[in-house]
């Protein structure tokens, strides 16, 4: 694709030729595309913000307990044990996003990532309503410290901080469960010294982040950006800046009335800036796909705007493909496309076929460890064993009894020979199986073991039996 090379850079946007942080004052943006992603995105942050709090079937509609190893993904609650279906879903997220950034580049970080979504849409907002648009945020600037520059720092900075902890007692939330945070706040901050320090350093590290960092986040921090230039092909539909008619033969120039542009053989680009002035993330777009490009579209809104005002035709820049604007090719699905479509498709029929085959309780019977076989009265061997019941229900389950189901002989719990399991939570103890050893075949051999409520087989369990070696 052919660039501006006078304007072309070969270092990120945020960075002025002394290697110092440029400071980028976007514009404030308007238009369609940014009246659509303000519709998702106050779709998005009520559902971050309401997950944690939606329960279904007792259980939290989000939630990743790493401390407990606990997670919830859509009601559905993981233990350790599911941890095969946890990081199968994860891969499922991200061959999802690899296949969105292959056929539309960056439109995850644009439209619905949450970095984005917070500095865009809430932050950058509330600058704007305190700081006003980008001219009067570069005079404040550079003003002395007067008495309009500290209430407006002060404004700014206290607004900001409030958010960021209202997002931190969310985000802790999702971390510990909705129900103990408004425990330990109907409690009060003091009976829980520990949570409220972690709680504030949360708050620190958002308005961090939200205040100063910034867009650095897209552009240093995360490695997203990088990996588009991986899973981007000359078929990827991106935002892109049409060169053969912004630049023509003779390139851009200034817009005068009444001039004949295509006479003179220059472009539609009329070399206004607007677009580089929305820009979050400080760049010309006019320079082609770049790292710091995370698709928002601001430059799409004010590029049709202009061409509006100068009876210019709109889609300058506009969502496109390379292949799109070099040979007007349309947007097809190609073998890469099909492939990723393909595993992710796979992926999700193993992750629906593994859901439905879970059980609601997992059972583990081991024999406790350095201990061997008892031989009893009537050739009866004894093995000890410990067992381990986590259900993963919101509802107890009562009447828990144990049944051999390969082998005729008998199970006694040390304690009760009954007994009920939790609701997300887990029983253990000690249990001892008693066989004869005219059942058995060889010194070493494998037990079928039956957990049931009541008399309703919920789980199977497999367990060795040491037995005195046969010499037959």
């Amino acid at each position: 694709m052919a660039q501006d090379q006078d304007n072309f850079r070969d270092s990120i946007g945020t960075i002025n030729e002394e290697g110092k942080r440029a400071w980028i004052y976007p514009k404030k943006p308007s238009g369609k595309f940014y009246e659509y992603r303000k519709y998702v995105s106050y779709v998005l942050l009520a559902f971050l913000f309401l997950a944690p709090f939606v329960k279904v079937n007792g259980n939290q509609f989000l939630m990743f307990n790493v401390l407990e190893r606990r997670f919830n993904i859509f009601g559905f609650p993981f233990w350790p044990q599911d941890f095969h279906l946890f990081v199968i879903s994860m891969i499922i997220g991200v061959i999802f996003i690899a296949l969105f950034t292959v056929a539309f580049g960056r439109i995850f970080c644009g439209w619905m990532c949450p970095q984005t979504i917070f500095m865009e849409m809430v932050f950058r907002r509330i600058e704007f309503w305190i700081d006003g648009d980008r001219g009067a945020q570069i005079r404040l600037s550079k003003q002395p410290w007067n008495a309009e520059k500290i209430r407006k720092r002060a404004l700014k900075l206290i607004v900001f901080f409030i958010i960021s902890f209202l997002i931190a007692n969310v985000f802790l939330a999702y971390l510990i469960g909705s129900d103990r945070l408004i425990e330990y706040i109907t409690d009060g901050p003091l009976q829980h010294i520990s949570t409220l320090v972690s709680l504030l350093i949360f708050t620190a590290v958002f308005y961090f982040v939200f205040a100063w960092f910034r867009e650095q986040v897209c552009i240093i921090a995360c490695p997203y950006g990088r990996m588009q230039g991986v899973l981007l092909d000359n078929k990827s539909i991106v935002v892109a800046y049409d060169h053969k008619r912004g630049e023509a033969e003779n390139g851009r120039k200034k817009f005068r009335k009444g001039e004949d542009r295509e006479a003179l053989g220059h472009g539609d680009c009329i070399d206004c800036f607007q677009c580089v002035n929305v820009c979050p993330t400080g760049i010309d777009i006019r320079n082609g796909t770049q790292l710091e490009c995370v698709n928002c579209t601001a430059c799409i809104d004010e590029c049709d705007t202009i061409m509006e005002k100068v009876n210019l035709p709109k889609g300058l820049i506009r969502y496109a493909s390379e292949d799109n604007i070099e040979k007007k090719s349309k947007f097809k699905f190609t073998p890469r496309l099909k492939g990723y479509t393909a595993v992710l498709v796979i992926l999700t029929g193993i992750l629906i076929g593994m859901l439905f085959l879970r059980n609601e309780v997992e059972a583990n019977i081991l024999r406790l460890p350095g201990q061997l076989y008892e031989h009893k009265e009537g050739n009866i061997i004894s093995n000890v064993y410990t067992y381990k019941l986590v259900n993963k229900t919101t509802k107890d389950i009562p009447d828990i009894s144990f049944k051999l189901m390969s082998h005729k002989g008998s199970i006694n719990l040390v304690r009760h020979q009954l007994f009920t399991v939790p609701a997300q939570g887990l029983a253990e103890g000690t249990l001892f199986v008693e066989i004869n050893n005219s059942a058995l075949e060889g010194d070493k051999n494998k037990l079928n073991i039956g957990v049931y409520s009541g008399d309703k087989l919920i789980e199977t369990a497999t367990a060795r039996f040491l037995a005195p070696r046969s010499y037959k």
